[in-house]
């Protein structure tokens, strides 16, 4: 077992008395005298880790918050991401999601019920295909729709598809509602396409998010499936900050 120096300290504070500490100690005796600390007190090890966890929480939370406030015009106003729902509404709601994630398509309902029963929300998606080529064909089919007016009828019936998101099933897809193949094909190499996912990539770690589906409302950050009654409060919680 190795234990890094913050464990080190702090099972010596917590286990010496301090003029001990205060002599110049060599690191071979360092460590004889941790590993007689530990074997007569194994607890120590639980609790530095759960403070250094601590630490490293709180660390995160303030960069996660940093970015949420830095980013925040990208996150919610890129001109380069589809926007569904009210497109002047005053509260934002940020997706991102993978058509392939099931989670992703479990919460369609939710949003789907949310947008519908507040008309006063944007709903910015942002494609973040983390799940494999699949993924990545199928995101830039639906940002690639854009330019025939059709992300919206094609993100949906998307996500109430059943099966893996391949090029076949995607394109097949795309033919049911009516957009031209060879023309989506073409415009799924226009640079726009690879920007919007370069940035989600981007945002999400900043942001600290590691799976879909991950949202941005407010001043939350909320990983995961989130029921529609969730959403609503967190959206409540949003425009009453805004106030």
């Amino acid at each position: 077992m190795v234990f890094k120096t913050p464990i080190l300290a702090l099972a010596l504070a917590a286990l010496m008395p301090l003029p001990a500490l205060a002599q110049d100690l060599d690191e071979a005796r360092i460590k004889e005298l941790v590993l007689e600390a530990i074997r007569q007190n194994p607890e120590i090890v639980m609790e530095a880790v759960a403070i250094l966890e601590q630490r490293q929480a709180g660390a995160q939370a303030d960069a996660q918050a940093l970015a949420l406030e830095t980013q925040r015009d990208l996150i919610e106003h890129d001109p380069n991401a589809p926007v569904l729902g009210n497109p002047d509404g005053d509260v934002t709601v940020v997706e991102f999601f993978d058509y392939n994630c099931p989670y992703c398509r479990r919460v369609k309902p939710e949003v789907r019920a949310l947008i519908d029963a507040d008309p006063n929300i944007r709903l910015v998606y942002r494609e973040w295909p983390i799940l494999g080529e699949g993924s990545v064909f199928a995101a830039k089919a639906a940002l690639a729709a854009r330019k025939q007016g059709k992300y919206e009828a094609f993100h949906w019936a998307m996500m109430g598809n059943e099966g893996r998101a391949e090029e076949a099933s995607v394109l097949r897809v795309a033919e049911e509602v009516g957009l031209d193949i060879d023309q989506l094909r073409a415009d799924m190499a226009d640079p726009d396409v690879a920007d919007h996912i370069a940035t989600s990539m981007q945002l999400t770690q900043a942001l600290g998010f590691n799976g879909t589906p991950s949202f941005v409302i407010g001043d939350a950050l909320v990983p995961g499936f989130v029921e529609t009654d969730k959403l609503a409060k967190l959206v409540a919680a949003a425009r009453e900050a805004a106030e």
